[in-house]
């Protein structure tokens, strides 16, 4: 039940690319989504998107830093960026996409 949202209570359906990067000492990072033509976007959608919220058996993990992209004026894609500031939130932030991945038959590509 590994869920990502825009609005509480409304699952988004579109796949996101995700980058993630970790400070060397292992304290920090951040992933970078990137949802192409979500669900949230639509045009049918009446829902205010309030951040992104990953939702989970253990709880919610939330960012606030929300953007759209947009080309010739119409909405195209979300970018969404969660900044971990400590190893805790980099396992916990772990934990969810590792149950988000299998959910979603996604796999890790390591640069």
């Amino acid at each position: 039940m590994a869920k990502i949202q825009f609005s509480r209570g409304v699952n988004e359906e579109v796949i996101p690319e995700v980058r993630l990067t970790r400070s060397r000492s292992g304290d920090s990072g951040t992933a970078t989504f990137i949802f192409t033509n979500p669900k949230a976007l639509d045009e049918e959608s009446t829902d205010e998107i309030t951040g992104m919220y990953m939702v989970d058996e253990e709880g919610e993990i939330v960012t606030r830093e929300v953007k759209g992209k947009f080309i010739n004026g119409k909405a195209e894609a979300l970018e969404a960026i969660y900044l971990m500031k400590s190893a805790e939130e980099w396992e916990r932030f772990m934990r969810f996409m590792e149950r988000y991945a299998e959910e979603n038959e996604l796999g890790l590509d390591k640069s």
